[in-house]
């Protein structure tokens, strides 16, 4: 019984943490408009010569899931925290190419830091 709770919440991770790989192939070819309709207006952008390159950033520390809180203020952290900045290369008005930076990985996987700022992409593209 306590193997399949393990199996559950292992699953259940691993489904939040994979929303920004999937990400990086599920907004590819998506117009311009629907990008900044779901992931809001970019807080950078750039001019290139073959188009232009759109930054979300992230930059409060996200958690994860496992923070244990005692008496007098004292915290046992296990999950590591992250930030992160979304980055989308665009050309001819679609996006060609989706990239994370920033420590981005908690316990809940490398871009999980990630998944606030591609949640609702991810989203529109699945519907």
């Amino acid at each position: 019984m306590m193997s399949r709770a393990v199996l559950a919440l292992a699953l259940l991770l691993s489904a939040c943490a994979s929303i920004p790989d999937r990400a990086r192939h599920d907004l590819l070819g998506m117009d311009r408009s629907d990008l900044i309709a779901c992931a809001g207006v970019p807080d950078n952008r750039e001019a290139m010569p073959d188009g232009e390159v759109l930054q979300w950033r992230q930059d409060q520390q996200v958690q994860g899931p496992f923070t244990i809180k005692g008496p007098m203020s004292l915290e046992l952290d296990l999950s590591g925290h992250g930030t992160c900045h979304f980055v989308a290369r665009l050309r001819q008005g679609r996006v060609a190419q989706v990239e994370y930076t920033g420590p981005s990985g908690t316990l809940l996987g490398p871009y999980s830091a990630c998944r606030p700022l591609v949640l609702a992409c991810e989203r529109f593209v699945r519907r």
